[in-house]
């Protein structure tokens, strides 16, 4: 599996910004950001593909943006007007290929340690 470093969580306050970054050890197809609140079920943030097709959660739309870069083979997560409920565990995720169902968590195989990030 492809190993992934997460970095850039912290603690803000709500309508701040903060930007995620994940490095991976080598090219993935597809790779996503995921997070996981206390108590709360995993949920899908963004992803995108190699074709550079991206997808969003309803619920960042407009306030996040992901991108990645191939020659670095780095990948981040831009966030900002950061609510409370955007408080959670973001975790940077990769697969080798790409699937028709868009933030299907089940699909990647690959992720990183996690980096918090909390908004009050």
């Amino acid at each position: 599996h492809v190993q992934l470093v997460e970095s850039g969580g912290g603690s803000v306050q709500a309508g701040g910004s903060l930007t995620l970054s994940c490095v991976a050890s080598e090219e993935s197809y597809c790779m996503a950001w995921f997070r996981q609140a206390p108590g709360k079920e995993r949920e899908g943030v963004a992803e995108i593909r190699s074709d550079g097709m991206i997808t969003y959660a309803d619920s960042v739309k407009g306030r996040f943006t992901i991108a990645a870069d191939n020659a670095k083979n780095t990948l981040s997560l831009q966030m900002n007007s950061l609510k409370p409920e955007d408080t959670a565990m973001y975790y940077c995720a990769a697969s080798p290929a790409c699937t028709l169902r868009p933030l299907y968590a089940r699909f990647y195989g690959s992720w990183g340690q996690g980096t918090q990030v909390t908004v009050s």
